[in-house]
């Protein structure tokens, strides 16, 4: 088979493809044996011959792609030969005429398999039918056959959100909205924290530039000062080490910006109010019979020099997290009266957090942790619902990926482990359906409470059930798990099915009654009429009384068929981008939709509240209306991960000045004239119209709401920075929701 030839690749490309190549083989470590070699070699050829002819939008070559995807996988994920082969072909069925048949031949079933998954995957994430969930059912399932279909794949969004400069800027949105939805999450789940938090931190980069940005560059413009306080930290304690004579690395590292930002959002604080901007970690070596001895003992050093905060201590050495995740952190006061997290962990355990589960194979000698296996089994639990709405399918996923965890007793004393926000009911489900559906109430520590009661970390709890109970809608309210929420949905379509073949009966003999057809045409017009998604869902609210057939006599019939005034459009099927008409642009239009040959109908999201200068796009309504979004709004990521076929892409004609309602966070320390200060920058120096002012003091500390009627980024901008400047505001921020 040949390789890289001049007829293909110029001599510096042929130059850098045997570099990268060279590369992979140096990463794995062990060395590959003979056999191994010469495998990984003959997929390489075949993916150079294969993407001989490819360009990547860079114009790279194609195949540094799959080569840097093997490396992935074998250096930052800890995978091996067969990972790596599968990694240089995965793109190989889907764009060229390789077969899966012609690898199955060359490297095997196994192979070949994973390839196949990976092809299949491909497709998953244009969530606009149901047969593409399938597909994403199915390759969930193939978890339990070969985890290794979800990791190449998430080194394959990893390089691909690596080197996206080059792509399209609607392309871009659409990609980091997965990333962010469901790939880092996946990451997250199976204990891979690097990739995840590079996940995130580049899915924010291409989503929310300007953010990124700023906390990036403040960072880069600390990083001195906090080397000085991490070496002024940790040097009491590494002396101490050594005189205890315990091998150890201290070191420190910053937080994810994505994880700063979050926390930013969350506790409405500046970068400079970030406490835990970075955090020590202590990785002891695997020298120790007994980890969880010395990484206490460890702790006991580290809260000598310093005082723990006792709310913030964390033991996941002796209750891992779900995804393998074993670690001790602690809070602590450091020099110059600064609260420092503290990670303390073995090599083993540091190496799983960075592998996550492909290090469990590792160390538990090829076989799969347990609590992949309970992930894996709760996953087989949603997929056994083939009811479940497509979007809701992956909702109820998604939802299960990204949690944290408390950890509750049977009676017995057996352990469940159960999202933080997990109630009595939730609880109920996680042992069993029959359980969950039957549940009407709890002990929780021997005390009666109502089945939505909220658990919290070490709650014993006794589930009190009755053959009479059945579930109802309001339990959708409060559960939180995908097993208790997915049961529940099924049992209620259960019931919902048997209401509806009553109210099917009853609507027959309503339409004999009337001298009515009983046919596609009456069923429809009646689904229009009363605005339900589903004859089923009409059906049941004939049998509930909700619809009253006696109002039927009220129809115009004609020939067999009802009819009345015009059904509202409201009713009627999505309008799709493809059949909006569209006219010539106008100069005077505030906005471009790029899509279009002209303008349309379009109003400003409330959620976000977009002015001229922002990043923004379209996410056209069911009834047609362009819904303009900052491409930063918190519903993004939804919208485009999974209605990708209703974002328009949008630009500013910068044409026409609009003034648009936007809300500021300020917050300060009470003081003289703080509040004419502020007043007489926006409406004397800038003269922007206020239209609300609120603003409340509490122990010399203010903070408040102010609404200004702005034409743009810029002027928000400018007025925000000379804000910033007044003696005494601490923190002047746009407010993402109105």
């Amino acid at each position: 088979m040949s390789t890289i030839t001049s007829k293909n690749y110029s001599d510096s490309e042929a130059r850098l493809i045997a570099r990268e190549y060279r590369n992979l083989l140096r990463a794995f470590k062990p060395a590959l044996s003979k056999t191994e070699k010469k495998l990984v070699r003959t997929a390489f050829d075949m993916s150079v011959e294969a993407h001989a002819q490819m360009r990547r939008k860079s114009g790279e070559p194609y195949i540094l792609h799959p080569i840097s995807v093997a490396q992935i996988t074998v250096s930052e994920m800890g995978l091996g030969a067969t990972a790596a082969i599968c990694a240089l072909l995965h793109d190989v069925v889907e764009d060229t005429e390789i077969s899966l048949e012609e690898i199955e031949r060359e490297f095997g079933k196994k192979t070949a398999r994973i390839v196949d998954g990976l092809t299949k995957v491909n497709a998953v994430f244009d969530l606009t039918s149901t047969v593409q969930v399938e597909t994403f059912r199915k390759l969930l399932l193939s978890l339990a056959d070969d985890v290794r279909v979800i990791l190449i794949k998430i080194a394959d969004r990893l390089h691909n959100m690596r080197t996206m400069d080059s792509m399209p800027r609607d392309k871009q949105l659409k990609i980091a909205s997965e990333t962010q939805y469901l790939y880092a999450p996946l990451a997250h789940r199976l204990g891979f924290y690097v990739i995840k938090s590079e996940l995130e931190d580049l899915a924010m980069k291409f989503r929310d530039t300007e953010a990124y940005e700023d906390i990036q560059n403040k960072l880069n413009a600390t990083r001195r000062e906090r080397t000085r306080y991490i070496n002024e930290f940790i040097k009491p304690i590494q002396a101490m080490l050594e005189k205890e004579q315990i091998k150890a690395r201290v070191f420190g590292r910053p937080k994810s910006i994505f994880s700063i930002w979050n926390k930013m959002k969350t506790k409405g604080v500046t970068f400079e109010e970030v406490y835990d901007i970075f955090a020590i970690r202590i990785v002891i070596d695997n020298m120790y019979q007994n980890e969880k001895s010395i990484c206490w003992k460890v702790y006991s050093i580290v809260t000598d020099f310093y005082q723990p905060n006792p709310d913030r201590l964390r033991d996941w050495i002796s209750s891992p997290k779900s995804n393998g995740y074993e670690s001790l952190h602690t809070t602590v006061m450091g020099p110059k009266g600064r609260w420092v997290e503290v990670q303390i962990r073995t090599d083993r355990m540091d190496e799983i957090a960075d592998k996550g589960f492909a290090a469990h194979w590792k160390y538990k000698e090829g076989t799969q942790d347990q609590a992949l296996d309970r992930w894996l089994r709760d996953i087989r639990e949603l997929l056994k619902n083939p009811s479940n709405n497509a979007l809701d399918f992956l909702d109820e996923f998604q939802m299960n990926l990204y949690t944290n965890e408390i950890y509750v007793f049977t009676p017995k004393g057996d352990l469940k482990i159960l999202r933080s926000d997990a109630t009595a009911l939730d609880f109920a489900f996680s042992i069993h359906t029959d359980i969950g559906t039957q549940c009407i109430g709890a002990k929780v520590n021997h005390k009666l409470v109502p089945i939505s009661h909220a658990l919290s970390n070490g709650d014993q709890v006794e589930v009190i059930t009755s053959k009479k109970q059945k579930p109802s809608e309001d339990w959708l309210n409060f559960l939180v798990t995908s097993k208790a929420r997915a049961a529940t949905k099924s049992a209620l379509k259960v019931d919902k099915r048997n209401l509806a073949e009553e109210g099917k009966d009853m609507l027959k003999r309503k339409f004999k009654q009337l001298g009515a057809h009983y046919d596609e045409h009456n069923i429809n017009f009646l689904i229009r009429h009363y605005r339900h998604p589903s004859a089923m869902e009409m059906f049941a609210d004939i049998a509930t009384k909700q619809i009253k057939l006696p109002d039927l006599k009220f129809f115009r019939l004609e020939n067999g068929h009802l009819s009345v005034a015009p059904v509202d459009k409201s009713a009627l099927k999505p309008i799709l981008p493809e059949k909006i008409g569209a006219k010539k642009p106008k100069e005077t239009e505030l906005l471009v939709f790029e899509d279009f040959d002209g303008p349309l109908q379009y109003q400003f999201a409330h959620c976000c509240n977009p002015i001229i200068g922002d990043d923004v796009f379209g996410f056209i309504t069911v009834d047609g209306v362009v819904k303009v979004h900052r491409t930063n709004c918190p519903n993004a990521i939804n919208m485009m991960s999974k209605y990708g076929y209703r974002i328009v892409k949008t630009r500013w004609t910068r044409l026409k000045e609009v003034a648009i309602p936007i809300d500021i966070f300020i917050r300060g320390l009470d003081g003289m004239g703080l509040v004419q200060a502020i007043t007489s920058i926006i409406s004397g120096k800038h003269k922007i119209n206020m239209q609300s002012l609120n603003i409340g003091a509490n122990e010399g500390v203010f903070e408040g709401k102010i609404r200004l009627a702005v034409l743009s980024t810029d002027q928000l901008r400018e007025l925000i920075d000379e804000l910033k400047q007044v003696e005494g505001l601490i923190s002047v921020e746009r407010m993402d929701v109105s």
